[in-house]
């Protein structure tokens, strides 16, 4: 399709928006960043409608289905100020519990996005999460996922994942472990986890998401399997953005894109394989551009990100969309933010932890762990350090005080902003942060003066040719 619907944050682009945007005839993607949580958190809430529940009862393996149903499951929901239950943090040799959890994740989100209809249906994933990816690619294929579209990183052994998980064939994946002096991997063979997994299942199509030419030969060259297209984010692009070739910052901090980081899209029409191009492309005329450049279309976020399907708090939803209308929305590039290293949008949003007084004030707290960095220890094994922990215990093992300037816990705002924030036993509530790409500032050409509020139909529409305001 010419429009792919951006995999955003922590359950933003959850199921109920890919299955809109799938419907209409698009490319809808469910995000898989974090999503065991957020079925556990669903489940804990109670399930008031049911999805999460209609969902497992297609889960092909029911009694690992219905043990997880009894541990996390609360008919009616915790109350509201009790904490959610987690499960325990990744390492490289989890729990059977975990990667149990993890695959029907996977399973769940990708199988209710895909319901009701025939259209594809994509799943996004971070290459720097890389503990959980293996379990969460395995449910979303057992649900039959149509594409796979992995960013923030280089997705190298990915396609021959697949490759591997579609033939319910042991996989392992090479982690990237700082100071290592010999391979660390994590393992997964889904006939340990499901004895009867013996039913082939559909390879789906990999789309690594990349910002310049140089990288996409180096995937078509070195991957361990097949790419079949690319998305191509520029950087002005929501969430985690390539660093630039050069280091050099504007006045306000923020990264400065040169010359060096100009895409070349007449080399990467050359390669072959169809591509889309994302960041700042959420608009019918960007969307004919894309296609003189060569390209099938577009991955669009920031859009979909605000429509009424997506997964995004609708307080921080309505709050944004008004500041849109008043002219008054600023999105910054942050360098430090992330966990990961990368740069970071952030919208400049007051009472999330784009507010330095509630960021100062949040306590420093690694208790999700995705984002943490794989670091050798002196007997060889694999330690576990984040930025964005207390200080004392980044330093503790052996981590520089210098990275932890600046740095949020992503895993938990990022969940916030998706009305998932974790509550503390002493009533605190974790604060949200909200990414968007440059392009939310012109939102407010899409809508008419006076509405906080519009479909993931009416954006297609737009896209597709209809200039009428919604």
């Amino acid at each position: 399709p010419p429009i792919i619907q951006g995999g955003m944050g922590v359950a933003i682009s959850d199921w109920r928006l890919a299955k809109s945007v799938a419907v209409e005839g698009q490319l809808g993607v469910v995000s898989g960043t974090g999503i065991a949580l957020v079925l556990i958190t669903r489940l804990q809430e109670g399930d008031p409608e049911g999805h999460m529940r209609r969902a497992l009862a297609h889960f092909p393996f029911q009694a690992v289905a219905q043990r997880f149903l009894n541990k996390y499951f609360v008919e009616g929901g915790i109350p509201k100020n009790q904490p959610y239950k987690r499960p325990p943090l990744w390492t490289n040799t989890p729990d059977a519990e975990l990667i149990e959890i993890t695959v029907i994740s996977g399973f769940v989100e990708t199988w209710l996005a895909k319901e009701g209809h025939s259209n594809p249906v994509g799943m996004n994933l971070l290459e720097k999460v890389q503990l959980p990816a293996i379990a969460t690619l395995y449910g979303a294929l057992l649900a039959d996922v149509d594409i796979v579209i992995i960013g923030a990183g280089i997705p190298l052994q990915i396609p021959g994942i697949l490759d591997k998980l579609a033939d319910n064939q042991p996989a392992h994946y090479r982690l990237d472990v700082l100071n290592s002096t010999h391979e660390h991997t994590i393992e997964f063979d889904p006939k340990h986890y499901f004895p009867d997994a013996d039913k082939p299942l559909k390879r789906p199509l990999f789309f690594p998401i990349i910002s310049s030419f140089v990288l996409a030969q180096a995937l078509i060259k070195r991957s361990s399997g097949r790419i079949d297209g690319f998305v191509i984010e520029t950087p002005i692009a929501g969430g985690h953005n390539a660093p630039p070739r050069q280091a050099n910052f504007n006045e306000d901090g923020e990264p400065v894109y040169g010359e060096k980081d100009v895409i070349d899209y007449e080399k990467i029409k050359k390669l072959g394989l169809p591509f889309w191009i994302g960041g700042g492309y959420g608009s019918p005329e960007k969307l004919q551009e894309a296609l003189a450049l060569g390209a099938n279309g577009i991955q669009v976020g920031t859009m979909f990100a605000y429509c009424d399907e997506s997964g995004m708090d609708k307080n921080h939803k309505r709050t944004v969309l008004e500041q849109v209308q008043d002219g008054g929305v600023k999105v910054r590039t942050d360098p430090l933010v992330s966990p990961t290293g990368f740069p970071f949008k952030v919208v400049r949003l007051e009472g999330t932890l784009a507010d330095p007084d509630i960021m100062a004030d949040r306590e420093r707290v690694c208790d999700v762990g995705y984002l943490r960095h794989m670091y050798e220890e002196e007997d060889g094994s694999v330690g576990y350090r984040c930025p964005a922990e207390p200080i004392k215990q980044y330093l503790r093992k052996g981590g520089k005080e210098e990275d932890t300037e600046g740095r949020v816990c992503l895993c938990n705002a990022l969940g916030a902003a998706a009305g998932y924030p974790q509550r503390k036993r002493d009533g605190y509530i974790e604060p949200a942060i909200i990414t968007s790409g440059d392009d939310l500032v012109n939102l407010g050409r899409f809508m008419k003066p006076d509405a906080t509020r519009y479909s993931a139909a009416d954006v297609i529409a737009y896209l597709l040719g209809n200039n009428t305001p919604v």
